[in-house]
């Protein structure tokens, strides 16, 4: 089903980044404040830097006795996976599969590779059939 469809049909709009230089505390206002779990992070020149989720704050900094008000989000940014919005569907759920990833960030490269929104298991479960998403659960979650 998603064969048909482009990455921006199916991806949620209007998200907001992080800055990286904003601390942790920060970041978990704005989850809380938007009512998400995963923020995207970008630097000065408003791009991509990566993403940063509200276990990441938990596991990566509160477990390590960090304060979080004094740690950034960049430090948190880890490796990025991405789709082209114009790019297939189909694509971006193939990257969240092989990567085990639950959130895909979704660039306009096309209009100077901004970020224009994201990818998410809702998303997906609005967009695939009950067997695509049994599939994609079998990957994502699939023991390492």
């Amino acid at each position: 089903m998603t064969r048909n469809l482009r990455a921006r049909d199916i991806m949620t709009e209007g998200v907001q980044c992080v800055r990286e230089d904003q601390s942790l505390l920060d970041a978990s206002r704005m989850m809380r404040d938007l009512n998400v779990g995963c923020l995207p992070i970008c630097g000065d020149d408003q791009r991509l830097q990566g993403l940063i989720t509200d276990r990441d704050i938990v596991v990566k900094c509160c477990a390590e006795g960090r304060d979080p008000a004094a740690m950034k989000a960049g430090e948190l940014a880890g490796t990025l996976h991405w789709v082209d919005a114009d790019g297939n569907a189909q694509e971006a759920v193939d990257t969240m599969e092989i990567h085990q990833i639950k959130r895909l960030p979704v660039i306009d490269v096309a209009g100077g590779h901004r970020l224009i929104g994201m990818i998410t298991e809702a998303n997906l479960a609005k967009n695939l059939s009950d067997a695509e998403i049994a599939e994609f659960a079998v990957r994502v979650y699939a023991a390492n």
